[in-house]
């Protein structure tokens, strides 16, 4: 009997997901735990393993299309069966229409009882009249919040009438058709003096197409375009630079780095140094470690430190939890575990969740500093620079200058100025930069 492959739930806020790509053809043999399709949602992209073994027999939902949790994507036969089964791909039997497809549209609009005229529909702004208890995914109210929709006005066709994307853009597409077109101009009265007409303007050409190729955003690349515009329009991002000289955490590095790896069996790099230093100030300056929540702070208990790993496909953000507990072995077991299977789309989405700070490592490709944009709802972001050698002025317990060469790094803080003041911040950068200049903590 064919197994179902099913659009496994990823978290108890995740509700749908897009199918991005198929690892497998339909006539492909798959083995238990391997992995079958990758799937977007708004938290995460992963690997879905296969959850039997034998021969993909059919593919019920294509790539790109967006599917309601526990939906049966496709089929695998089992290999007593599969030597009956026909090997070709076969025709997905109930596709899930894409967002914007016409025929659900309609389907929609006939099922769905006489709403109240357009105008009165979006009477109130998004953000004051949005109510939680609507059953609808965090993915839908974002899009009814950037399109001003009030969700209570949309009968939901998912599971227990929850609001599902595919109803949101059904019901967008019904206002822009109810649109009424501009009236024609009235035609002039019989008799009236005609006016000398006009020389008619040359129409004006359209101009050449650009040359270069068009392609869909793959669905982390939305996300991230709708987070970095919604982060922009909620923070007001404020910058501030240090320079810190490393000279001393460089030496201890290149020191130990060969015996750290043999023993613990993982690299030693860097940025456990940073992470450390940043703990230690946030313990100090608890406001940057804090959250907007409507009027009111919420200083958080613990230290959840997200880490911005560069992907081929984008850019996510694993979290440390309760990073002020571990030591710097902890520290950085913990850093390259999460880097290695966010690369490898293993993580879940309780591991990019619940961040209260967050460092980024633009440095890691040459770049001096950078001025990150600070990961909501945290009020602070820490950006790395490249760390590199340069002629600097020292002087020594004496009061004695001199030229030597040491090993610089930039670290900017992006902070939301609605929370954290700017001697605060400075304050944390000066604690910061404190700590790394003067490190004295055990390493291995």
């Amino acid at each position: 009997m064919p197994t179902d492959i099913v659009m496994p739930q990823m978290g108890e806020s995740i509700f749908e997901g897009t199918i991005t790509k198929w690892l497998k053809k339909p006539g492909d043999k798959v083995q238990r735990d391997e992995p079958l399709f990758e799937i977007s949602t708004d938290k995460v992209d992963a690997e879905i393993p296969a959850p039997a073994s034998g021969v993909l027999q059919e593919i019920k939902v294509s790539e790109g299309n967006t599917v309601q949790v526990n939906t049966v994507v496709g089929t695998i036969a089992s290999d007593g069966d599969s030597a009956t089964a026909a090997p070709e791909p076969s025709k997905p039997s109930a596709p899930a229409k894409p967002a914007a497809a016409a025929p659900e549209r309609k389907e929609v609009a006939e099922t769905k009882p006489a709403e109240p005229p357009k105008q009165k529909e979006m009477v109130e702004p998004a953000h004051e009249r949005e109510d939680e208890h609507v059953r609808s995914s965090p993915l839908v109210r974002k899009i009814a919040r950037e399109h001003d929709i009030d969700l209570s006005h949309i009968p939901g066709t998912g599971l227990g009438g929850r609001i599902t994307k595919q109803d949101v853009m059904a019901f967008l597409e019904k206002q822009a058709s109810a649109t009424p077109a501009a009236p024609a101009p009235a035609p002039a009265a019989p008799g009236a003096t005609s006016a000398v007409p006009l020389p008619k303007a040359a129409p004006t050409p359209a101009p050449a197409p650009i040359p270069g190729e068009i392609v869909p955003m793959t669905q982390i690349r939305k996300i991230i375009a709708q987070r970095m515009i919604e982060s922009r329009r909620t923070s007001a991002h404020v910058h501030n630079m240090f320079e810190v000289d490393v000279t001393r955490i460089v030496n201890l590095r290149n020191k130990m780095k060969g015996a750290f790896e043999q023993r613990y069996n993982t690299r030693l790099t860097f940025m456990p140094f940073f992470v450390r230093a940043a703990i230690i100030g946030l313990q100090q300056f608890p406001i940057i470690n804090a959250s907007v929540e409507g009027e009111n702070l919420h200083y958080h208990r613990h230290i959840n430190m997200g880490i911005a790993v560069a992907l081929d496909w984008g850019l996510i953000v694993p979290v440390v939890k309760n990073a002020e507990e571990l030591n710097f072995l902890g520290l950085q077991r913990a850093i390259t575990d999460l880097g290695e299977r966010a690369r490898t789309k293993k993580l879940v989405p309780d591991e990019v969740q619940g961040s209260t700070f967050t460092v980024t490592n633009p440095g890691s490709f040459g770049a001096v500093f950078g001025l990150p944009i600070i990961n909501q709802p945290n009020v602070a972001i820490l950006g790395v620079g490249g760390i590199s050698k340069a002629p600097v002025v020292v002087t020594d317990p004496q009061g004695n200058d001199s030229i030597a060469i040491r090993s610089l790094v930039h670290l900017t803080l992006g902070y939301d100025h609605r929370v954290v003041d700017g001697a605060v911040a400075d304050q944390f950068m000066a604690l910061v930069k404190k700590t790394l200049e003067n490190w004295s903590e055990e390493v291995g």
